[in-house]
């Protein structure tokens, strides 16, 4: 049953009226036209459909609406600041960390997530946390270092 809610998403409240066990994914491309989070396996396996929930990396093909009523999304669409790109999205430009890009926003956001703890993390300390998103074209390297230069970035930043 259809009931109207709102959702956070990005800073900005939105209203919707998608059925409270839709699944998120599809409230953030269908409803809410937030496109930049995509379908991938539609089992929380990929990665491709990552968003950050309070912060946290989430999968949002297995989350639930219901589940996320009250609480901050982020989606690829909330990274930048104006026309100012969020490290690691510009770490994925300058390192061409991405070929046909489907896994990309996912990837981007799990290393948001990731480098919110810590920067000064390992090549090795990456890949294993980036393991449960996969990139069908195999930039994995690149991506690896795509994290560590924004990690940089980030630590340089820090006041």
């Amino acid at each position: 049953m259809a009931t109207t809610r709102q959702l956070n998403v990005n800073g900005r409240v939105y209203t919707t009226d998608a059925d409270p066990e839709a699944i998120l994914l599809f409230v953030l491309r269908d409803h809410l036209d937030l496109t930049g989070t995509k379908y991938g396996c539609g089992e929380g396996q990929c990665g491709a459909c990552t968003v950050l929930i309070d912060g946290k990396a989430r999968r949002s093909c297995i989350t639930r609406l219901a589940d996320v009523a009250q609480r901050q999304i982020t989606t690829i669409e909330g990274l930048a600041k104006g026309d100012q790109l969020h490290p690691l999205q510009q770490a994925f430009l300058d390192e061409a960390a991405m070929q046909c890009a489907y896994c990309t926003s996912g990837m981007i956001m799990s290393a948001v997530s990731l480098l919110s703890t810590r920067q000064d993390l390992s090549a090795a300390e990456i890949r294993r946390s980036m393991e449960g998103n996969v990139c069908r074209c195999g930039t994995y390297p690149r991506i690896v270092s795509a994290i560590q230069k924004a990690a940089e970035v980030m630590r340089e930043s820090r006041p």
